[in-house]
């Protein structure tokens, strides 16, 4: 992102609704100003503030005519008033910023928004996560804090090391030059994102062993590390397996999310019908 120098009167309102704090008003040249290494091109200032188009001379000798007479002229505090923001021709790698830090972009690699996949919310369709296992989700990051994939590479290699698989359709597994190794990319390493999400399954005897391998690494994080763990319920939707060993680590266990069924094909017959017209009308 860039904000046109030319139509900034550095009215700050684009301060505030910048996740990470990266946009400051310059003393010196009276512009906001972004500073690029700390952001994310999450688009929040481009696409949270409202654009008006007055213009900016006339806006700075208003202000100025007003400062005289000790009084102030600002725009309501969600609007940029002379649209000064305008999206910068991203290249690789920064373009990486973008697919993680703005739900609005797709992931070249998926073809999907966020910063993950659909996890096991559809589980009981895709038995991503079976019985006797559990589905990790390790998210780095959080407004104002921000992820660098160097802090991010720390814990894929610990957990590559550890033999643990990546999920596959992951978009960070898609930016790693060995898999076997959980290295990234060289060229990415450096790039700051708003939050992105590690995938990992393991038995439920794992659990234990790849929570104390998070713990132990945090201290060697520059950000913020949230564990996920979702596992499959018993057929009265109880959860008596991971639940336990959860509580005897000291955590507390409150149920986040209950997929109850509701990706399952209840109509069979209608969809191998509907399958069966469109072979038949396919052409060849």
């Amino acid at each position: 992102m860039k904000i046109n120098r030319d139509k900034c009167v550095a009215c700050g309102n684009c301060t505030y609704v910048c996740p990470m704090g990266a946009i400051y008003v310059d003393p010196l040249s009276k512009r906001a100003t972004i500073d690029q290494d700390e952001c994310v091109e999450c688009y929040a200032c481009y696409y949270g503030l409202s654009k008006e188009r007055m213009n900016p001379v006339f806006v700075r000798m208003v202000r100025k005519f007003l400062q005289i007479a000790r009084l102030r002229f600002d725009p309501e505090p969600d609007i940029c008033p002379t649209s000064a923001f305008e999206p910068d021709q991203l290249q690789w790698p920064r373009v990486v910023r973008r697919a993680f830090s703005d739900p609005r972009a797709k992931h070249e690699s998926t073809g999907v928004q966020g910063r993950g996949t659909e996890e096991v919310k559809t589980n009981d369709v895709t038995h991503r996560v079976e019985t006797g296992e559990a589905g990790f989700t390790i998210e780095f990051g959080r407004p104002g804090v921000g992820v660098r994939f160097r802090d991010i590479q720390k814990v894929t290699q610990a957990l590559a090391r550890a033999k643990v698989p990546f999920e596959k359709k992951n978009p960070l597994t898609f930016l790693m030059s060995d898999v076997a190794t959980g290295t990234l990319r060289e060229d990415i390493l450096n790039e700051k994102v708003l939050s992105a999400i590690v995938e990992i399954k393991v038995p439920v005897s794992r659990v234990d062993e790849v929570i104390e391998l998070i713990h132990n690494l945090e201290g060697q994080i520059d950000s913020v590390i949230a564990l996920g763990v979702s596992t499959r319920c018993d057929e009265n939707g109880e959860e008596r397996v991971v639940a336990p060993i959860l509580q005897q680590l000291g955590y507390r266990i409150d149920r986040a999310k209950t997929n109850t069924g509701l990706g399952r094909v209840t109509n069979p017959d209608v969809v191998a019908r509907e399958a069966v017209t469109e072979l038949d009308v396919a052409p060849s």
